[in-house]
């Protein structure tokens, strides 16, 4: 009777909890998306660096002004303060945890703000999530075709 039981205990904890699986990895190109228009506004790319995950815009649709300069960080403090969009490191030291990646910075270049964020793939999309202190705004981007 103790083998059964042991037997049926065994069978419910590995049958009920589910297998790990790895997280998917966000590395990679990714489309920035107008929330209000559901135009790529960017392309930004991914990558892992001594252990951390970063992440850089690679293009923007019109990426020089009227003069035909590139378009810069005008609104950006510190080493960020008017560099060039196109190659500005807007994901910061994000540190996988399970499936996410956290502890993190997100940098608006719209705005020159930094965030704290976490970001993740679901569904084949790359969620990047915001934060101001409790209050929270997520964006999906999703995988750039062309790299």
């Amino acid at each position: 009777m103790k083998r059964i039981s042991l037997v049926l205990t065994l069978a419910l904890i590995f049958g009920v909890t589910p297998p790990a699986t790895a997280a998917e990895s966000p590395v990679g190109r990714w489309n920035t998306i107008d929330e209000k228009t559901g135009q790529a506004r960017s392309q930004v790319e991914v990558y892992e660096q001594g252990g951390k995950y970063f992440g850089k815009i690679v293009s923007i649709p019109e990426p020089d002004d009227s003069q035909g300069n590139p378009k810069t960080c005008s609104k950006c403090t510190g080493a960020d303060k008017d560099k060039p969009i196109v190659g500005l490191v807007i994901l910061r030291n994000l540190v996988q945890q399970g499936d996410h990646y956290k502890d993190g910075t997100v940098l608006d270049p719209d705005d020159g703000k930094i965030y704290k964020t976490e970001i993740w793939v679901e569904d084949g999309k790359l969620k990047v999530r915001g934060y101001m202190g409790m209050f929270y705004r997520t964006q999906t981007w999703s995988k750039a075709t062309s790299q």
